[in-house]
């Protein structure tokens, strides 16, 4: 298992929602015992943006605002971008598919999302696939290889190049470029989660590459029902990973990268 995949998912834990609000609940239940007023302002404060962050409707807009920029990609766009290959990015691994897999591993959900658009750009455009992600949880087989297997045996489609040493978007892009740039590529269509790819851009460029956005797995947008005013997990969920992604462009910057 990678460190400083294990150090960034617990520091993630303590300073996103829901932990973050839950302590500062408690600590309003501390403050009560010697300032009550403030330590209730402080506990239905947390509560509240607890409540808040739970409502689809308020965590998409949030989301959204990390999406909005990268519209789809359409097919007569990717023909016409000059890209000579399709990098899909991995997001995490299902350690628990046994009827896949004697090994128990195969892509998450947010992964199988991007191997599955990856692979219509691959029959749409012809162009070659990368894939890349290491095992930075500690897996026994890298994102990379439960992705081409996913690809190969699922979708039909050959995989060319396999990345199988990152832990982070930072190596991502890092060691893509290096099996790239031996095959003379640098014009790519960039396959990762509309939300991330802001940051996920930047890396590849900052690697030498020229990324052409090809974004998947939205959460934002469409019609709003009753429902999505109701707080549930799923609202929550979502909040979780616009706040992260946030905070990963936030420090991305104060990095100068």
């Amino acid at each position: 298992m990678s460190t400083s995949w294990l150090f960034n998912h617990l520091v993630a834990a303590w300073v996103l929602p829901p932990l973050n609000l839950l302590l500062l609940a408690f600590i309003g239940l501390l403050l009560m015992r010697r300032r009550r007023r403030l330590g209730g302002a402080v506990v239905t404060l947390s509560l509240g943006l607890l409540a808040l962050l739970s409502m689809p409707a308020v965590s998409h807009a949030l989301i959204g605002t990390l999406e909005d920029d990268w519209p789809l990609m359409e097919t007569a766009r990717a023909h016409a971008s000059g890209a000579r290959a399709i990098v899909i990015l991995g997001g995490g691994r299902n350690r628990r598919a046994f009827e896949f897999d004697a090994r128990g591993e195969t892509v998450s959900e947010p992964t199988l999302a991007r191997v599955r658009y990856g692979a219509r750009l691959a029959r749409t455009t012809g162009l070659p696939l990368l894939v890349s992600g290491g095992r930075p949880d500690g897996g026994q087989a890298s994102e990379a290889e439960l992705m081409a297997e996913a690809l190969e045996q699922e979708f039909g489609v050959t995989v060319r190049w396999r990345e199988m040493l990152s832990d982070d978007t930072i190596e991502n892009a890092r060691y893509s470029a290096r099996l790239l740039r031996e095959a003379g590529v640098v014009r790519v269509l960039l396959v990762t989660d509309a939300m991330h790819m802001t940051r996920a851009m930047a890396r590849f460029r900052v690697a030498g590459l020229d990324p052409v956005a090809a974004p998947t797995n939205f959460r934002s947008g469409g019609p709003l029902t009753p429902v999505d005013f109701l707080p549930s997990a799923w609202g929550l969920r979502v909040a979780y990973l616009a706040t992260r992604e946030w905070i990963g462009l936030a420090v991305s910057r104060m990095r100068g990268v």
